[in-house]
């Protein structure tokens, strides 16, 4: 039988590891160039930021193993380059890229000292959390989330009862979209696969008598209450963007954006509820990342003892030297890569949540082959190349939209899973 207390607890700590620093800095500035399509980019915001990554903790209440498990089908030589890749991504990215924007957000505003400081305490702290690491559950799921959720809810509440339903004018060519491909910028369907390795870690440690199907419905019911979670927080943050399109200049910042909304809704005393959200907010995913990282290095090195600690005080390390740079500068640098490896990692969790008749090995194969190739067009494009393939993007449906490999892993899967079908009949023929 589970508890509502172990669900609950679970819940906050899957909420609190996904809500870093693009989740919240990013849908305002979306609901804020959206005007009245908010929803509609909310739509799109929902899928790639809260969907995909929802399916990607069931597929690990599925597999109950490491990231490694979640390309094994295609070939393990694959998921051992694909594993380095996202983690590798993950330390040297998303969370340094957590203490650039607690620093210009939380802390600068108040102490007014250098990013190069804030990094250092900011990855000790991280440091700290990692090595007690049976506590991070607890920790995160009673105490951090329960703080960003109330000022998370402060600023949306008083957002919704003291200003006029007036909505800007829509500037995005396709609203949805534009929500999908900045839902990218979050990491969270990569962030699924590393936080929900530490989740399952975590329940494996405090649940050791725990059998196979228990700890599936655990994770599988608190993956869904934090989903639930996840799209009502970002769809009041992408609609308080859209009623406040008046208050600011039309080529406001993200950080800024954020900042002003939160000194016009909590006053004077922003700066101080703005560091704190800003800074729990961060430092829970920074905390995933590392965890998630060292946890994979020690199921590499069973053997070596001090695989975790080495890990997780390298990837600290990482963390201090990125961390100085600016949060803008963090994210371009992210765009062409995430346009290369989300889909490959979107394409693995939907793999790994259908039914196992649908998912092959071969139609592993198939499809990430598939994918790699047609990310390859949209890679391009996003470092200023697409001019010198466009005679060949343009025969490909979607291409325009950054998203020309949907519709071809979509048909080589269907393909694939009839061949299957084929070759079944004919063997029992």
């Amino acid at each position: 039988m589970i508890r509502i207390k172990e669900t609950l607890v679970t819940a906050f700590a899957l909420f609190s590891l996904f809500f870093g620093a693009g989740n919240l800095i990013l849908p305002p500035q979306l609901g804020f160039k959206a005007g009245e399509l908010w929803w509609l980019v909310a739509l799109g915001f929902a899928i790639s930021a809260v969907l995909i990554p929802i399916l990607g903790i069931l597929g690990h209440a599925k597999l109950q193993g490491t990231m490694f498990d979640f390309a094994s089908k295609v070939s393990s030589s694959f998921s051992l380059i694909f594993c380095f890749i996202i983690y590798g991504v993950s330390i040297s990215l998303p969370s340094p890229r957590t203490a650039s924007v607690t620093h210009e957000m939380g802390i600068a505003p108040l102490l007014h000292n250098s990013a190069f400081s804030t990094s250092i305490v900011y990855f000790i702290l991280v440091f700290i959390f990692v090595m007690n690491r049976t506590k991070i559950l607890d920790i995160i799921g009673k105490y951090l989330t329960p703080a960003i959720i109330l000022i998370l809810l402060s600023i949306m509440g008083i957002t919704l009862f003291s200003f006029e339903l007036d909505f800007g004018t829509n500037t995005f060519i396709n609203p949805v979209t534009e929500g999908v491909l900045e839902g990218y910028q979050t990491f969270d369907a990569i962030g699924a696969i590393v936080v929900g390795g530490v989740i399952i870690t975590s329940i494996n440690l405090s649940h050791q008598e725990a059998s196979y199907e228990r700890k599936k419905a655990l994770i599988g019911r608190a993956g869904w209450l934090a989903g639930f979670g996840l799209i009502m927080i970002y769809a009041g943050l992408i609609f308080t963007g859209a009623v406040m399109h008046g208050q600011f200049d039309a080529e406001v910042t993200r950080t800024s954006l954020i900042t002003g909304i939160s000194k016009i809704t909590l006053g004077s005393n922003a700066n101080l509820f703005l560091g704190i959200l800003v800074s729990l907010a961060c430092f829970t995913t920074a905390v995933g990342i590392v965890a998630g990282t060292a946890d994979f290095v020690k199921s590499r090195l069973p053997k070596s003892k001090n695989a975790y600690l080495v890990t997780a005080l390298i990837s600290s390390l990482l963390g201090v030297l990125m961390g100085q740079f600016n949060v803008g500068y963090i994210i371009a640098v992210a765009l062409p890569i995430l346009m290369f490896v989300y889909p490959v990692t979107i394409v693995l969790i939907l793999l790994n949540v259908i039914p196992e008749k649908f998912g092959s090995p071969k139609v592993f194969k198939a499809v990430v082959f598939t994918t790699i190739i047609f990310s390859i067009p949209d890679f391009l494009g996003s470092i200023g190349l697409s001019g010198d393939i466009e005679s060949f993007t343009r025969w490909i449906p979607l291409s325009k939209l950054s998203m020309g490999w949907v519709l071809p892993a979509l048909a080589v899967f269907i393909f694939t899973n009839i061949s299957n079908r084929g070759s079944s009949k004919t063997e029992g023929f």
